[in-house]
């Protein structure tokens, strides 16, 4: 079966990004709809992660780093309207994977966008992105 292998590289993939942004300072999983796992903090979102089992698909709030973002031929303005305000949707084709420590960094630029200001000096106090 040679597609197992790159789908339980997603999934695992996936698992290590949301013990990532749960570790943020207020953050907690939501789950909206079917086939999204959300980040949030104070219930507003900061990330959306695809769910395991399925394609690999992150969104994030990019106010710096989107306009490069959405360079990659992947990547797209997030739907509902989200993209007008940031939002960039990323869906490699499957079998490859984005370098953990960027998919980190998207997820750290979309949760100081998203989060209360005294949260992201909870953060920055503690020495700036969650360890991971």
């Amino acid at each position: 079966m040679p597609k197992a292998k790159p789908r339980q590289a997603s999934d695992a993939l996936l698992r290590e990004l949301r013990a990532f942004g749960l570790a943020y300072p207020g953050a907690h999983g939501k789950s909206p709809w079917p086939g999204h796992d959300d980040l949030a903090v104070n219930d507003k979102t900061f990330a959306y992660l695809g769910v395991e089992g399925e394609p690999f698909s992150i969104s994030c709030k990019l106010p710096k780093s989107g306009e490069a973002v959405l360079l990659l031929p992947f990547a797209k303005p997030t739907a509902y309207g989200l993209g007008k305000s940031g939002w960039v949707t990323v869906t490699p084709p499957p079998g490859e994977l984005l370098a953990l420590d960027v998919l980190k960094a998207w997820i750290d630029e979309s949760y100081r966008a998203q989060a209360p200001k005294k949260l992201v000096r909870e953060l920055d106090a503690r020495g700036g992105a969650s360890a991971g």
